[in-house]
């Protein structure tokens, strides 16, 4: 699983989903869903924009987590 870690980056930013909306010029509903994590595609360059407001790397932004092997047993 990737898990998207916008919410973190705004706490840690004292930034609103609309602030950043605005920031990087990426809709509100997108923000959202990313927000959310339910956002099914990511585009490169939003990803770079939100990179660029957060000076972050991109593992700042999406972390992967092993999927439990054991959960389809």
């Amino acid at each position: 699983m990737i898990r998207i870690k916008i919410s973190e980056l705004l706490g840690k930013h004292k930034m609103s989903q609309a602030a950043l909306a605005r920031a990087t010029s990426i809709r509100p509903a997108t923000v959202s869903k990313m927000y959310y994590e339910e956002s099914k595609r990511l585009d490169i360059s939003q990803l770079n924009r939100i990179c660029n407001v957060f000076n972050c790397e991109i593992s700042d932004l999406l972390e992967y987590i092993p999927d439990d092997k054991h959960k389809s047993k």
